[in-house]
């Protein structure tokens, strides 16, 4: 395997020189923190990923966890890998001091995270949903609920989970069936399924502490009758041991990718005994659960970001050592083979690999940035931050998900026959990139929350202030003359996304919700190409304002290699939307009117 799955070079460019990460420690809630410890903390990341992560990373997946006896067995070193990050303080790090942290920014922490996705996504999922998970407990638990838990989970010795889906109530919460009976103690007796639980049980740490929707008896019909329950796999018995709480293993999933990390099926209260305890007001579950969805959904992100990067170091890293035909110039045939990363066609692959992960990669830093502001500003401008986090996160979930399949199905025709045969690493990010559009609320659903939420949030508020940020970004750009015509050709984007969304507004008002949804992924893909031009074009003007100041001699082939890529996605990939503008305009129905029976042979 290659040993390159990140570019440290990237990273810091995007920290400092994007979004600036600096300058957060001006606020006083981040003001113990300065650049030497950030970039620290950048290097461990990367040293932990490349020797505790990176060389399991086949293994995991040649060996995926099994269910024996009712208990779930994952690979020997997840246990290491939980300890070593709970010790290390990573999956407590954007945690208060107060409550034992590091109080990192979330886009610190979140690009440790990138970091750690990159090197071996199966074996960072346990610490990913326990930071999680014990972000929710903190967030709407009661304080004994969190003594209870958190500690251990910080510490990597248990584990947490989000667990939603059930066998009859997949992405429709609504329909849950799971039952908790009221008691005359202070929890409730749990009674249902759930299915597809990540990491939902294993024998890598001590207790697997589940956050879990369920119906309270009488409670409302629908997602008003959803509350939120702390149901661990092991409870504390009456002298502080840990004791079976009725939750059971039933099932492992064999799955296409993703294979290090089991996704099980769960049983509650077969023996009517198994209890949760709950987590803030009766009713009130799926609200706190969005917190984590959200969260998941921008992890969804990162991680399919993650490893459509290091897929990409796989392919360019063959690109530059395999030879194969000759420049279609030379008519010699004695002339020796050329390194395919000369020909054109190889190189414009590369370029769009390249153009996918460093602009989805800026997207979800975005979005940890409007995080950290929303601590740390005045109220009226952390509404401004919520908003745009709320508009981008479908997009955020989305783009990399969509776009890193086809990114990594790129760097696997840069192989050839030698990227579909495991060998090398290119069918393994292939396979496991494939559930990213589907875990957390697929594709359609992130389209339909945008367009039939997000965009007509507060009257529409979100959407205007999104618009605003580009249009400052294509102000910004126009003052640097290599920027003039993307920061043009954003700005037209823009004018037809706006055009489009007015006339969907439109459809909505005169033929109903079901037509003007009819298309909601074709406008979320839209909308996610303009997002990541914005993108690049803020990555084009700190490389203009680089430049200006003179750089390294070591560094030049980096910055015109980052214009280069900004090229390539306002040439190649922003004139997509021109095919899609059109499409969405027309709102002729036509999935709406076909009708089951057509799809008769």
């Amino acid at each position: 395997m290659v040993a390159k799955f990140v570019s440290e070079r990237n990273i810091f460019f995007l920290l400092h020189e994007v979004f600036e990460v600096e300058s957060l420690t001006g606020y006083d809630y981040y003001g113990e923190h300065n650049r030497k410890l950030f970039d620290m903390t950048v290097k461990e990341a990367v040293k932990l990923a490349k020797n505790l992560l990176f060389p399991i990373f086949e293994e995991m997946d040649r060996n995926p966890p099994e269910l024996i006896k009712g208990q779930v067995r994952v690979h020997p070193a997840v246990k290491t890998i939980m300890q070593q990050l709970g010790e290390g303080g990573w999956i407590a790090s954007r945690v208060p001091f107060e409550h034992g942290g590091d109080q990192l920014p979330n886009l610190l922490a979140d690009t440790c995270d990138f970091i750690f996705q990159a090197a071996n996504y199966s074996a960072f999922t346990y610490a990913g949903l326990t930071y999680g998970a014990s972000h929710l407990i903190e967030s709407f638990g009661s304080r004994k609920l969190y003594e209870i838990y958190v500690p251990h989970m910080h510490v990597g010795k248990w584990q947490g989970t989000m667990a939603l889906t059930e066998p009859e109530a997949g992405s429709s919460l609504s329909d849950i069936t799971t039952t908790a009976e009221p008691t005359d103690q202070d929890y409730y007796l749990i009674r249902g399924q759930k299915i597809f639980i990540s990491a939902g049980d294993h024998d890598g740490v001590e207790n697997v502490v589940h956050l879990m929707l369920a119906k309270i008896a009488g409670a409302p019909a629908g997602v008003k009758g959803i509350s939120l329950f702390v149901v661990p796999k092991k409870r504390i018995g009456p002298e502080g041991e840990l004791e079976a709480n009725d939750v059971a293993a039933s099932g492992v999933y064999h799955k296409l990718g993703y294979r290090g990390c089991p996704i099980v099926q769960l049983s509650m209260g077969d023996k009517n005994d198994c209890r949760g305890w709950l987590v803030g007001q009766p009713h009130e579950g799926l609200k706190y659960m969005f917190q984590m969805m959200n969260e998941a959904r921008i992890g969804v992100g990162m991680g399919a970001t993650a490893m459509a990067t290091a897929a990409y170091y796989a392919a360019l890293d063959y690109a530059k050592t395999r030879r194969q035909g000759r420049k279609v110039s030379h008519k010699d045939p004695t002339l020796p083979p050329v390194l395919i990363i000369e020909h054109a066609d190889v190189k414009r692959m590369l370029l769009f690999q390249r153009a996918v992960v460093e602009g989805a990669l800026a997207i979800i830093m975005q979005c940890s940035k409007y995080v950290d502001l929303m601590k740390v500003v005045s109220e009226a401008e952390k509404e401004k931050y919520h908003l745009l986090l709320e508009i981008l996160t479908p997009v955020a979930k989305t783009y990399p998900s969509e776009m890193g399949i086809q990114s990594i199905s790129q760097g696997l025709q840069c192989l050839g026959g030698s990227g579909y045969c495991d060998d090398y690493p290119l069918e393994q990010y292939y396979r496991d990139c494939r559930i990213h559009p589907i875990h957390e609320g697929t594709t359609g659903i992130q389209g339909m929350d945008l367009l039939g939420r997000k965009v007509l949030m507060q009257n529409g508020q979100a959407f205007l202030l999104y618009g605003a940020e580009l249009q400052q970004a294509t102000e910004d750009a126009d003052r640097f003359g290599e920027l003039r015509k993307p920061a043009r050709q954003l700005k037209e984007a823009l004018d037809r996304l706006q055009q489009v969304t007015q006339h969907l507004l439109e459809v909505a008002q005169g033929k109903g919700a079901e037509l003007f949804l009819a298309d909601a992924t074709l406008y979320l893909e839209f909308f996610g190409i303009v997002t990541v031009a914005w993108q690049w074009l803020l990555q084009g003007i700190a490389v203009q304002k680089a430049l200006q100041n003179g750089v390294k001699k070591g560094d030049v082939n980096f910055y015109e290699g980052k214009m280069m890529t900004l090229q390539y996605f306002f040439a190649y990939e922003l004139p997509k939307t021109l095919g899609l503008e059109k499409r969405l305009l027309e709102s002729d129905g036509l999935t709406v009117k076909t009708q089951p029976e057509h799809f008769n042979d």
